[in-house]
């Protein structure tokens, strides 16, 4: 426990000195200060800087993984169960945002590595998108949720639209932006019950776009 409640201290301490600042700007002294212990200290839970970084980067998805599996209850039905989530999920975005866009800045470098680094990274992204995934799997069998598309890649999607709300549409009123809006958006589209557009003309557009 003490060694988990250290390791945490100096995770949250480069989580609030980069409220500011770029993590490269940031140095192992400032953070060792920030959070009272030896450099060394530092050294003795996370190899190297980028490591710290990185750890910092991936904490957010176990952490949401946890608060997920605490306050998701198991014996609902998908669509309770899928607002449920969201609102975790959104509630958490909205309390640790500078987590976020480390999260953030990391994907975008993780895209462009190969390696070892990179299958750590996918490895503790999945962790998250697996947890959201059972829920759709839930639904789909419970036969409200389409089964041609597969729960991961509704998950990646779903958590795509929670990331870009909570970054994005910070100004927007929140009337707009409420869980339950997002979740409808999500599962329903933005047509009317009397729009004109019909299935073969979204696929017909579809074709399009391929070509």
């Amino acid at each position: 426990m003490v060694h988990e409640d250290k390791q945490k201290q100096i995770m949250r301490v480069v989580e609030k000195l980069a409220t500011n600042r770029r993590f490269h700007e940031i140095t192992l002294d400032e953070i060792a200060q920030a959070a009272g212990v030896g450099k060394g200290t530092i050294y003795y839970y996370f190899a190297d800087k980028d490591d710290l970084f990185f750890q910092v980067a991936t904490s957010g998805f176990e952490e949401l993984c946890e608060l997920l599996k605490q306050t998701v209850p198991c014996d609902t039905l998908f669509g309770k169960k899928l607002l449920n989530a969201c609102k975790q999920i959104t509630s958490f975005f909205a309390a640790r945002r500078q987590l976020l866009q480390i999260t953030q800045t990391e994907a975008n470098l993780a895209y462009w590595r190969k390696g070892e680094i990179r299958q750590r990274w996918l490895a503790k992204r999945k962790m998250l998108v697996d947890a959201v995934a059972d829920i759709f799997r839930q639904g789909i069998a419970e036969g409200v949720v389409r089964s041609d598309i597969s729960a991961e890649v509704m998950a990646t999607l779903l958590l795509g639209m929670l990331r870009t709300r909570s970054r994005d549409l910070r100004e927007v009123p929140g009337n707009m932006k409420n869980s339950k809006l997002l979740v409808d958006i999500f599962l329903n589209g933005v047509h009317t019950s009397h729009n004109d557009v019909t299935r073969e003309d979204v696929a017909m557009a579809e074709i399009e776009l391929n070509y």
